[in-house]
């Protein structure tokens, strides 16, 4: 867990303690995935943390995922969710955004109540059997998998050890012409990322999608920064972004507040939010990266979930 700290605003760039020479394009690839949360602090500890609502951006950390925040789902057996984003009107509202944990034995036959709904799954502790149309995969950590609408899925925990995996879920943007896409199954491991240019290898993004693929109306990617990397501009856009940190540590720039996230943190930013980052330390930051792609945008508020 990162210490408590206060953010910064834009105006007072972090001291990264990184030059030129640190950044090197021989990048460093060994994965990790931060512990499941939960359990609950002392009573003597001070509720004062780095937990943060604003009207543009939100910092859920990871030392508030406890035990009695979070859910349980309709149809999912010995599972509980963190439920971190969720559609609402003026801030964030094209998708939902859970970490499952599912105990040995559990798991769901009628997972997804929505048929409209698409999802991506990102196994980070454990292994899950997951079944799409009859056809059967045993995803273990890094373990990727794209589910469109409409499709038949289960999800099963058949080890003895727990399982902890993301979900996001989105309201699929059918456009005439434009078949969906088809389900496939992935992982971290097989993906190569794509460097950025002119960054000299320290910025890279594993994506699970061709961006040139307009069947797709989401790309849930992973994004790697070298440490000293960073994105050198403050990124203002129209899609809305989830981050979950995987691994390494970074000072993030969230509209005008520096904030410091390492393993296990969540972000996330409405439309337009001005981001960047620095990564610190010595080994990569990396995080899951949602948004909302390929599509044109509704002219009435919420059109985006009522498109069909």
């Amino acid at each position: 867990m990162l210490a408590n700290s206060m953010t910064r605003r834009q105006n007072t760039l972090p001291d990264t303690n990184q030059n030129s020479d640190a950044m090197s394009n021989s990048p460093i690839t060994t994965h990790s995935y931060p512990a499941t949360p939960g359990g609950l602090p002392p009573q003597e500890a001070s509720p004062e943390g780095r937990a943060r609502f604003t009207e543009a951006w939100a910092l859920i950390p990871a030392d508030v995922m406890r035990d009695i925040v979070t859910s349980n789902l309709p149809h999912w057996q010995a599972t509980r969710a963190w439920v971190l984003a969720r559609p609402m009107t003026g801030f964030s509202e094209s998708f939902a955004h859970y970490l499952m944990e599912v105990a040995a034995g559990g798991g769901s036959h009628t997972p997804e109540p929505d048929s409209n709904a698409e999802a991506v799954l990102f196994v980070t502790s454990g292994a899950i059997q997951l079944t799409i149309e009859g056809t059967s995969h045993e995803l273990r950590e890094g373990g990727y998998a794209f589910i469109p609408p409409e499709q038949s899925w289960q999800v099963v925990n058949n080890t003895a050890a727990p399982a902890a995996f993301h979900w996001i879920r989105k309201h699929y943007v059918a456009v005439e012409g434009i078949a969906k896409p088809p389900a496939f199954v992935t992982s971290d491991g097989e993906v190569t990322p794509t460097p950025m240019p002119d960054c000299n290898g320290v910025w890279a993004t594993s994506r699970f999608v061709d961006p040139d693929d307009l069947r797709h109306d989401m790309h849930v990617n992973i994004v790697t920064f070298q440490p000293g990397g960073r994105i050198p501009f403050a990124e203002t856009h129209v899609m809305e972004h989830a981050l979950f940190v995987l691994q390494g540590t970074a000072s993030y720039l969230l509209n005008t507040d520096w904030v410091e996230v390492g393993p296990g943190d969540m972000m996330w930013l409405r439309a337009f939010c001005p981001q960047a980052c620095i990564a610190k330390g010595n080994e990569p930051f990396r995080y899951l990266l949602y948004k909302d792609v390929n599509r044109h945008m509704p002219l009435s508020p919420g059109g985006l979930m009522r498109a069909r």
